[in-house]
């Protein structure tokens, strides 16, 4: 009882429906590329692009030719030169990770360049009087407050 179930399997029995809709899938995208979109494409007369697609369209150019390739440059590197400009930036790195890693230098003696940079931005400017600040706050305060709220009827 049970052999005959497994001679007739789902998966034996769906083999060829699987083949006839790749098939049929395989088909229709391949005759959908039979046609040539460009060949039959119409023009909207009333585009203002028109005329200059009528032109450009029937115009007749030369196609370009492989003698039209410029030659190779001669002023490239090799590409020996390239490695060696790579492994003189990856020295670059290392000798710069090694100058400044950790405890290679500390924030002692500051002093001095606080100095040179408080003469190089000049003298502090003096501060406001109290007054102007407070004048200043009971302005932004006057006008922060909020209207009256409209009248009840």
């Amino acid at each position: 009882m049970y052999a005959l179930v497994r001679q007739i399997s789902i998966r034996v029995a769906s083999r060829p429906i699987v083949r006839l809709l790749t098939t049929t899938g395989a088909c229709a995208t391949l005759a959908s590329c039979v046609g040539n979109p460009f060949a039959d494409a119409k023009v909207d007369p009333n585009s203002p692009l028109a005329a200059e697609v009528a032109r450009v369209a029937s115009t007749n150019r030369a196609w370009p030719k492989f003698s039209d390739i410029p030659p190779t440059p001669k002023d490239v590197r090799q590409p020996q030169q390239y490695g060696r400009a790579a492994e003189a930036v990856e020295q670059a790195r290392s000798e710069l990770e090694a100058e400044t890693a950790p405890g290679t230098w500390s924030l002692t003696g500051t002093d001095a360049f606080a100095e040179q940079a408080r003469a190089a931005a000049g003298a502090e400017s003096a501060p406001q009087p109290s007054s102007a600040t407070g004048d200043f706050v009971d302005s932004a305060r006057r006008r922060a407050t909020p209207p009256p709220p409209p009248p009840q009827r």
